[in-house]
Parts: C-alpha cells; structure tokens; sequence
C-alpha cells in the first residue's frame, strides 16, 4: 500500500491487480491474483481501531475502487466515517457470475454491499441506504432529513443518474479507455455524446448560478454521485474544459472534486 494513505489497511496480504479496462468499462472489474479482505476506517476511528484490531467492520464493499460504482459507495462511506471492508471481486476469473456473489447481486455486477444481516446491490440505492443508517455519522448534510431538501438531493441525483451518466459513462470509455485497449475511437459516437452532455452540462451551468451546490449551499449526495465519471474525464481523459470552460461548472468542479473524502478514494484506486 502506498505512504499516502491514512485508512486502516487490515488482514492484509499480498496482491497483484492486472488492469483491465474492458472489463472495468462492461462489468466494472480488475483481474486479481489473490483476493484480501481490506479493513478501512475513517480518520475519526484510527485510535479506537489501533486497539481493537480484532473487530471487524460490518458494512463490506464488494469490488475494485477503479470501478465507477464502487467509488461511488466508498466516497459515500468516507464522507460518512463508516468504518468499512473492501471486499476484491475478479471480473476475469468470473467471480461476479459465480452462485454465492448473485446471491448478493444478482445482475452479476459491481458493487454488492452487505451491512451485518442485510445486502443491496446499485450504487445510488447504496448511498441513500447509508445516509439513512447512519444519519448522524460524519456528513450529516448528504442527504438532509427536511422532505423538501431530500426530494431537491433526489430530484439531482436522478438527473445525474438519467442524464450526466449516460454521455459520461460513453466518453470515459471512448476518450480514457479505448485507446489504451487498442480499441479504434468512435468519433461518431465521441461527437454524440459530447453533444449530449454540453446540453446536461447547460441546465447545470443555469442551475449553479443559483445555489453553490445541485441541491442547495451544502455538498450532497447529488454532487458526490458525479464525482466517478467526471473525474475519469478530466483526470484520464484530459477533458477539463468541459468543466471549466462554464464558469459556474467549473467553480463547482474544483470544489467538489478537492473534497478530502475522494481524494481518499484516489489514493485507494492507485493502491489497488
């Protein structure tokens, strides 16, 4: 592991992760010789952990950080102080097909999550589930208690789902992905979606005019959960002018994007 992670790294042994970008683009996976379960916990809980290293987090993440999704729940858990497992699925051994993971996912995908007795599958879904359990843990404003604040937190987070994401998810591969594989650009498919999001990335530019963040002043689940894609894009991709070339966008961009809590998830993802 490297120098600059702070998390609790616990029954740790050694492992070699194959980067495969086809499999992490299809079914969100990376090739592992061997297959460790990682303890992490938040900053607020290294003493206690140091003394009760034989305690085991309940919450498990079951999958890579280089995943889109399951960056998406380890933010989540950071910013939440969630003490949590990081549970290594092999996309190329199949392990994501194999009977006891469909118990817990049963599209055969990254992320599963398992806290004690109870398992979900979706990264959103994920993300409310842990908001909701644990409300008064670490960021209490992700996703506010108030029914209007929540519907507004919901409201961003589905657009991000419905129209962020699509556009998004289709250039990560093309511009960060392909040509790594070796796979040709399709720059059909590359000017269509660029399309698409400059429109998606217009509705934010009008709405972050009106309030720092997507569902408000506070930072929120809505925010977080673009975080994955559009740091792939701009930190992979090269593509930071489609941030910063909207004054608004931008703004929100550098602010979120310098959260503490996925630069954490950064250094998780060049750990693996």
């Amino acid at each position: 592991m490297k120098k600059g992670i702070k998390w609790k790294l616990a029954a740790s042994s050694s492992s070699h992760l194959c980067f495969s970008f086809l499999s992490i683009y299809l079914s969100c996976g990376v090739e592992q010789n061997t297959k460790p379960k990682k303890l992490f916990f938040p900053p607020c809980l290294l003493s206690a952990a140091k003394s009760t290293m034989a305690a085991v987090a309940p919450v498990k993440v079951y999958g890579p950080p280089l995943s889109t999704a399951v960056s998406r729940v380890l933010a989540c858990l950071i910013e939440k102080d969630v003490a949590f497992q990081l549970v290594p699925v092999s996309m190329a051994k199949g392990e994501h097909k194999k009977p006891d993971f469909l118990k817990l996912q049963p599209f055969g995908q990254v992320p599963a999550f398992q806290d004690d007795s109870i398992s979900l599958f979706e990264s959103r879904a994920i993300c409310r589930y842990i908001c909701e359990k644990y409300p008064d843990k670490g960021n209490t404003a992700l996703y506010p208690a108030n029914p209007l604040a929540k519907a507004s937190v919901d409201q961003w987070l589905e657009a991000e789902s419905q129209s962020f994401n699509p556009p998004s998810g289709a250039l990560v591969f093309q511009l960060a992905f392909a040509p790594r594989m070796k796979i040709p650009q399709d720059q059909k498919a590359i000017k269509l979606n660029q399309d698409k999001l400059k429109k998606v990335l217009d509705v934010y530019e009008k709405r972050l005019s009106e309030s720092k963040f997507l569902a408000g002043d506070e930072f929120s689940l809505a925010d977080l959960s673009h975080l994955p894609n559009a740091d792939y894009l701009v930190d992979v991709a090269g593509k930071g002018e489609v941030f910063g070339s909207r004054e608004n966008v931008g703004r929100w961009w550098e602010e979120i994007s310098g959260r503490e809590a996925w630069n954490k998830v950064k250094e998780l993802r060049k750990s693996a």
